[in-house]
């Protein structure tokens, strides 16, 4: 796992670098106006921070994506495996997954220690914004999505370029019993020295993109932890519950 510092406001994945109309990044928690514990880029609008900080992070954040002019559309999550078809701007109730195909519009989704995963169907211009907990990994909310995008737009896995972003890691994200069986035994991990059982987010996930047909090629894997790297994200777990939240979005120029 790496561990670095830096002062960015966000990443771009380098899987969609390519793809100069394509709008796509992952922030980070730097370049902000938060106070401690929020300190100091928190895009969380759920969160107990101030609210005109967050309206301020917001700005900077699609500022600095050269997006401000873009409309966004991102849901209040529930950890379900609902996917939205939107073609408008808005804040939406009860999805995980959010899908389009309008240029000039994002959509995103908040994280701090579940997986964010971006996809862009090259073939049909469309694009979608997954948040995978461990309860919509389990649940396969990344082949939901690729469905509904395969129903609405005729996606298929050999067009799709994917991120799956920065998340708890394999060796910190300790679950007990009852979560661990509902995961395949490949992405559970027990550490008899620690006397742990940890599950693998990330590559749950990727194996069910593979699933879909997506060339391992395409599939771009963040090599950072919330929690490793918690100087750099936020992390629920490590900072116990107060703390801020990262955007990942994507979107195709208008």
């Amino acid at each position: 796992m790496i561990i670095e510092s830096s002062a960015l406001t966000h990443r771009v994945p380098h899987v969609f670098k390519p793809f100069t109309h394509l709008v796509a990044a992952e922030s980070t928690r730097h370049g902000g106006v938060s106070q401690p514990p929020f300190s100091s880029l928190n895009l969380g609008i759920n969160t107990d921070d101030e609210a005109s900080h967050v309206d301020e992070n917001r700005r900077r954040f699609f500022k600095a994506l050269t997006a401000d002019t873009f409309g966004f559309a991102s849901s209040y999550q529930v950890h379900g495996t609902d996917v939205l078809h939107t073609t408008e701007s808005g804040r939406f109730t009860g999805y995980d997954a959010l899908i389009t195909s309008r240029p000039g519009l994002l959509v995103g989704v908040t994280v701090a220690d579940c997986v964010p995963i971006l996809i862009y169907d090259h073939e049909h211009q469309a694009v979608a914004a997954v948040h995978a907990g461990w309860r919509g990994t389990v649940g396969g909310i990344v082949t939901k999505t690729l469905l509904a995008m395969q129903q609405q737009f005729g996606t298929t896995g050999k067009q799709c370029y994917v991120y799956v972003g920065t998340c708890i890691d394999e060796t910190t994200f300790e679950v007990g019993d009852e979560v661990a069986s509902q995961f395949p035994p490949a992405f559970v991990q027990t550490d008899p020295g620690r006397q742990v059982t940890c599950a693998n987010l990330k590559a749950a996930n990727v194996s069910l993109l593979a699933a879909f047909g997506i060339p391992a090629a395409q599939i771009d894997v963040s090599a950072f932890s919330t929690v490793l790297n918690n100087d750099e994200y936020f992390s629920y777990r490590a900072e116990q519950g107060k703390t801020g939240r990262m955007l990942a979005v994507i979107g195709i120029g208008a």
